[in-house]
């Protein structure tokens, strides 16, 4: 992130409910709701998000309940006017990069050129064996033909009204065009984790990188491996922006921290897997929650967050992609606009 760059803040839309004692993601959201959800987009981008951001999956959560991320993305195409629009680790089997290229250069039409195409493999192997859709037991293989799909897609969005006949690896189309073309010249094309394949292409033609949650010694880990393949194709590291995906817990006091995460914790499903550590801090038993919590989690009040924030700043975030635990509960998204993003200004 440049020097004079203040970090970009983007809110995780809750498009699937899971109350559990692992506090995965949407701990609060008791059963997904289509209308709750998109009006949770709508009121991120009113009250100064940067960018709006839904899972790609066909089974998660609660009842294994949750809404499409492409389907999503179209509504807040139409429902939002500034604020960027991204699926987190889309998911290259689930649409054949041709018509992935089509649905994306649409949806950029859309929105006036604020798509991120955030390209990945797909993490959870069940649903696309529950879907019937392929997914290689070799991750390699899987890095390849990711890599080959978003190579298929750049083409496509090049060719303007020009028939395309090309290959890469098992990806091909025959005298296809992809117009109208993304309303912006060039898409940021986002990738994630740290396969070395996914890095190497990054560090080729990437815009910007994200890490799933994970403490600052392990994003520094990331990160140099991250840069080591910048170093390889002759890259400036510099030119990539840096996202970490993280929780979020904030509330005006100390006290109404612990009285929110004792009221998440009460409604997970599974007490017995509940920490011991996470409930004495919420019982006000300990002073600071376990390291194995805060790893994933950004918890405190306003000045804390912040501080926590910046620590992951200094360390070269130039964006977060914020899943707020109290969701669909606007009370923590809307505190952290007014009082700790205005810190980043």
């Amino acid at each position: 992130m440049p020097d004079n760059a203040r970090p970009r803040f983007g809110y995780c839309l809750p498009i699937f409910a899971n109350p559990t004692a692992g506090l995965f993601r949407t701990p609060n959201y008791d059963q997904v709701d289509a209308s709750t959800t998109l009006d949770l987009g709508i009121h991120a981008e009113a009250v100064g998000f940067d960018s709006l951001w839904v899972a790609d999956h066909l089974m998660l959560g609660r009842d294994e309940a949750i809404l499409e991320g492409w389907t999503i993305l179209s509504a807040l195409a139409g429902t939002t006017h500034t604020a960027r629009l991204g699926m987190i680790h889309q998911a290259h089997y689930f649409r054949s990069p041709a018509l992935a290229a089509k649905m994306a250069a649409t949806l950029d039409q859309l929105s006036g050129g604020r798509l991120i195409m955030f390209y990945d493999f797909g993490r959870q192997a069940r649903e696309h064996h529950a879907y019937h859709l392929p997914y290689p037991d070799d991750v390699d293989v899987r890095v390849r033909e990711t890599v080959e799909g978003i190579t298929l897609i750049r083409d496509l969005w090049g060719t303007g009204s020009t028939p395309l006949t090309a290959a890469h690896g098992v990806y091909g189309v025959t005298g296809a065009t992809c117009t109208p073309v993304p309303a912006q010249a060039t898409v940021p094309i986002w990738f994630g984790e740290v396969e070395e394949g996914l890095l190497d292409a990054c560090a080729a033609f990437g815009h910007g990188w994200n890490t799933t949650p994970c403490g600052l010694d392990e994003l520094g880990r990331r990160l140099g491996l991250l840069r080591a393949a910048c170093d390889r194709a002759g890259r400036d590291f510099g030119e990539i922006e840096v996202s970490v995906e993280m929780q979020v817990l904030v509330a005006e006091s100390d006290e109404a921290v612990r009285a929110t995460l004792r009221g998440l914790l009460a409604k997970a499903p599974d007490p017995e897997r509940i920490d011991p550590a996470l409930q004495a801090f919420a019982d006000g038993e300990a002073e600071t929650p376990p390291a194995s919590f805060t790893e994933s989690t950004i918890i405190g009040t306003p000045e804390q967050v912040r501080d926590q924030l910046q620590a992951y700043v200094d360390a070269g975030t130039g964006h977060f992609l914020l899943w707020f635990l109290d969701a669909p509960d606007r009370a923590g998204m809307d505190l952290a606009a007014r009082e700790v993003f205005p810190a980043f200004a």
